[in-house]
């Protein structure tokens, strides 16, 4: 199934959010990513496609599709068949674009993002074009190319917390890829009320599992929200990584419980408390006037 990421205000989508690719040195490969418009678009979306280069920085991944790279070299591979166009209401564009390999392309990853947006010249030029604001979605290139390539790395911490106040609740994996290519990790988990044994997460028809790509040489923290767990309650949480080889499964039982919660029973404890003092201070001035 190809993932799809929607444009602002509902105006474009495009389909598929990545492409992972082995590449030849010396090969030629075509390739293609959807445009589609919604039912509701008024008036005309005008696009432009380009080219740009793709890495991440920190551990969060943030994205950075301005600076040219050893590992983004494939930019200048890529040709847009047609750059641009104009989509009515209700309609899909096949942008299609061509790999140029160099015969002395080295092994190893190659990454780019073809980015899709609406034409800033017509978006301001008032001539009935309907774009409330520039915006672009990216389909990201993951390349291999064949070659000397390395691969190596771990999985450096799954964690998940013990105690929450609040939802959602953020569980979290690191993993590091020392290689000269991209990984793929798989993540799965899934959350059962600890009394009942009922399943919280995931839900029906879902298997809980993601996958995250591990760029070249960095280290990532892949987290993810639950939002789908109670306010109250013991709950038995297990996820499971499997990585380069590796597995690692962690099984936790976490606490949810609001702060009014704690706050309402902390009262509770002092009235409680209170009473008991009180209680033990009459009973001594009554043993006293006797």
């Amino acid at each position: 199934m190809e993932e799809e990421a929607s444009g602002s205000e509902s105006m474009f989508s495009i389909s598929p959010m990545g492409q992972k690719l082995i590449l030849e040195p010396g090969e030629v490969r075509e390739g293609t990513i959807k445009v589609f418009t919604p039912a509701d678009l008024e008036g005309k979306f005008m696009y432009r496609v380009e080219v740009a280069p793709y890495n991440v920085e920190g551990a969060d991944y943030e994205a950075d599709l301005s600076t040219q790279s050893a590992r983004s070299q494939i930019v200048d591979w890529i040709k847009i068949e047609e750059p641009a166009g104009v989509l009515e209401a209700n309609e899909t564009k096949e942008i299609r674009y061509t790999i140029t390999v160099p015969e002395n392309a080295a092994g190893g990853g190659q990454y780019a993002a073809i980015l899709v947006g609406s034409d800033e010249k017509n978006a301001m030029s008032g001539d009935g074009v309907n774009i409330k604001n520039i915006y672009q979605m990216a389909s990201v290139i993951y390349a291999r190319v064949n070659g000397e390539t390395k691969r190596g790395g771990e999985i450096s911490l799954n964690k998940i917390p013990g105690f929450i106040t609040s939802s959602p609740m953020e569980v979290s994996v690191e993993l590091t890829n020392d290689g000269n290519i991209h990984e793929t990790a798989k993540i799965q988990l899934s959350v059962k009320n600890f009394l009942n044994g009922s399943v919280v997460y995931p839900g029906e028809g879902d298997d809980g599992v993601i996958e995250e790509v591990i760029m070249p040489e960095t280290t990532r923290v892949a987290a993810r929200d639950i939002n789908e767990m109670p306010a109250l309650g013991v709950f038995e949480v297990t996820q499971t990584v499997d990585y380069l080889g590796e597995h690692s499964s962690v099984t936790q039982l976490v606490v949810a419980c609001p702060i009014w919660f704690m706050v309402m029973v902390g009262i509770v404890v002092a009235l409680i408390i209170g009473g008991i003092v009180m209680a033990v201070k009459k009973h001594r001035e009554k043993r006293v006037l006797v």
